[in-house]
Protein backbone atom coordinates (compact mmCIF):
# COMPACT_ATOMS: atom_id res chain seq x y z
CA UNK A 1 0.00 0.00 0.00
CA UNK A 2 1.40 3.84 -1.20
CA UNK A 3 1.12 6.06 1.90
CA UNK A 4 2.40 9.28 2.58
CA UNK A 5 4.37 9.86 6.02
CA UNK A 6 3.02 12.33 8.34
CA UNK A 7 6.27 12.12 10.38
CA UNK A 8 9.34 10.86 10.48
CA UNK A 9 9.75 7.26 11.16
CA UNK A 10 12.58 5.33 11.63
CA UNK A 11 13.16 2.62 8.92
CA UNK A 12 10.33 3.75 7.26
CA UNK A 13 11.08 6.89 6.17
CA UNK A 14 10.96 11.32 6.78
CA UNK A 15 8.16 13.20 6.62
CA UNK A 16 6.36 14.02 3.58
CA UNK A 17 7.73 10.71 1.54
CA UNK A 18 5.36 8.34 -0.71
CA UNK A 19 6.19 5.40 0.28
CA UNK A 20 5.23 1.20 -0.05
CA UNK A 21 4.14 -0.19 3.27
CA UNK A 22 2.32 -3.34 3.88
CA UNK A 23 -1.37 -3.39 4.39
CA UNK A 24 -1.23 -4.33 7.93
CA UNK A 25 1.52 -1.99 8.48
CA UNK A 26 -0.40 0.93 7.41
CA UNK A 27 -4.22 -0.36 8.66
CA UNK A 28 -2.71 -1.11 12.26
CA UNK A 29 0.00 1.20 13.33
CA UNK A 30 0.57 4.37 10.75
CA UNK A 31 -3.50 4.86 10.61
CA UNK A 32 -4.57 4.63 13.98
CA UNK A 33 -1.81 7.13 15.50
CA UNK A 34 -1.90 9.52 12.75
CA UNK A 35 1.76 8.37 11.27
CA UNK A 36 0.55 8.38 7.75
CA UNK A 37 -2.44 9.20 5.19
CA UNK A 38 -3.34 6.74 2.63
CA UNK A 39 -1.89 8.23 -0.96
CA UNK A 40 -5.28 9.43 -3.08
CA UNK A 41 -5.21 12.04 -5.77
CA UNK A 42 -6.22 14.69 -3.24
CA UNK A 43 -3.08 13.55 -1.01
CA UNK A 44 -0.35 13.35 -3.39
CA UNK A 45 -1.52 16.49 -5.12
CA UNK A 46 -1.38 18.25 -1.55
CA UNK A 47 1.95 16.91 -1.29
CA UNK A 48 2.95 18.41 -4.90
CA UNK A 49 1.67 21.69 -3.93
CA UNK A 50 3.72 21.64 -0.74
CA UNK A 51 7.08 20.50 -2.29
CA UNK A 52 6.61 23.62 -5.04
CA UNK A 53 5.62 25.95 -2.47
CA UNK A 54 9.08 24.98 -0.44
CA UNK A 55 11.16 24.92 -3.84
CA UNK A 56 9.51 28.41 -4.49
CA UNK A 57 10.47 30.00 -1.31
CA UNK A 58 14.37 28.23 -1.60
CA UNK A 59 14.85 29.92 -5.04
CA UNK A 60 13.41 33.52 -3.91
CA UNK A 61 15.77 33.17 -0.69
CA UNK A 62 18.84 32.09 -3.07
CA UNK A 63 18.23 35.10 -5.53
CA UNK A 64 18.11 37.50 -2.20
CA UNK A 65 21.11 36.19 -1.05
CA UNK A 66 22.99 36.82 -4.19
CA UNK A 67 21.39 40.34 -4.29
CA UNK A 68 22.74 40.63 -0.79
CA UNK A 69 26.23 39.10 -1.58
CA UNK A 70 26.69 42.06 -5.04
CA UNK A 71 25.79 44.65 -2.58
CA UNK A 72 29.07 44.05 -0.07
CA UNK A 73 31.34 42.22 -2.71
CA UNK A 74 34.61 43.71 -2.80
CA UNK A 75 34.03 46.53 -0.23
CA UNK A 76 35.76 47.75 2.56
CA UNK A 77 34.18 48.24 5.71
CA UNK A 78 36.02 50.71 8.52
CA UNK A 79 36.24 49.98 11.47
CA UNK A 80 37.15 52.70 14.29
CA UNK A 81 39.34 50.72 17.29
CA UNK A 82 41.43 52.19 20.03
CA UNK A 83 45.81 51.06 20.19
CA UNK A 84 48.53 51.13 22.46
CA UNK A 85 52.19 50.85 21.35
CA UNK A 86 53.13 49.69 18.03
CA UNK A 87 49.61 49.53 16.88
CA UNK A 88 48.29 47.02 19.22
CA UNK A 89 44.70 47.02 19.82
CA UNK A 90 43.31 46.87 23.02
CA UNK A 91 41.20 43.24 23.06
CA UNK A 92 40.26 42.56 18.86
CA UNK A 93 37.94 43.17 16.35
CA UNK A 94 35.44 40.46 16.44
CA UNK A 95 32.46 39.37 13.59
CA UNK A 96 30.08 41.20 15.89
CA UNK A 97 31.51 44.76 15.14
CA UNK A 98 32.11 43.51 11.53
CA UNK A 99 28.40 42.62 10.90
CA UNK A 100 27.55 46.19 13.00
CA UNK A 101 29.66 47.87 9.97
CA UNK A 102 28.23 45.93 7.39
CA UNK A 103 24.28 46.40 8.29
CA UNK A 104 25.35 50.00 8.77
CA UNK A 105 27.07 50.93 6.03
CA UNK A 106 25.53 49.03 3.39
CA UNK A 107 22.00 48.20 5.14
CA UNK A 108 23.15 43.86 4.17
CA UNK A 109 22.08 42.23 7.82
CA UNK A 110 25.06 39.66 8.55
CA UNK A 111 24.93 36.77 10.34
CA UNK A 112 27.91 37.12 12.54
CA UNK A 113 28.88 33.29 12.72
CA UNK A 114 28.85 33.72 8.85
CA UNK A 115 31.72 35.70 8.55
CA UNK A 116 35.30 34.18 8.71
CA UNK A 117 38.68 35.26 9.09
CA UNK A 118 41.90 34.00 8.36
CA UNK A 119 43.08 35.21 11.48
CA UNK A 120 42.50 37.52 14.59
CA UNK A 121 42.49 41.53 13.90
CA UNK A 122 44.81 42.27 16.44
CA UNK A 123 46.42 45.55 15.00
CA UNK A 124 45.98 48.26 12.57
CA UNK A 125 45.52 47.50 8.75
CA UNK A 126 43.48 45.88 6.49
CA UNK A 127 42.29 42.51 6.33
CA UNK A 128 40.62 39.91 3.80
CA UNK A 129 37.10 37.98 5.25
CA UNK A 130 34.76 35.81 3.45
CA UNK A 131 31.12 36.33 4.51
CA UNK A 132 28.88 32.59 3.89
CA UNK A 133 25.60 34.58 2.51
CA UNK A 134 23.81 31.81 1.88
CA UNK A 135 24.91 27.79 0.92
CA UNK A 136 26.90 28.60 -2.29
CA UNK A 137 26.98 32.05 -2.29
CA UNK A 138 29.91 33.85 -0.73
CA UNK A 139 31.08 37.54 -0.68
CA UNK A 140 35.03 38.68 -0.20
CA UNK A 141 35.17 41.98 1.80
CA UNK A 142 37.70 44.06 3.19
CA UNK A 143 37.95 45.44 6.64
CA UNK A 144 40.33 48.25 7.53
CA UNK A 145 41.07 48.76 10.94
CA UNK A 146 41.97 52.39 11.93
CA UNK A 147 42.33 54.77 14.90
Amino acid sequence: MKVVLLEDIKGTGKKDELVTVSDGYARNYLFPRKLAKEATAGVLNELKSKQASIDHRLAVELEEAKQAAEKIDGKTFIIKAKAGADDKLFGSVTPKEIAAAIEKESGVVVDKRKIVLENDIKTYGTYEATIKVHQGVTAGIFVMVCG
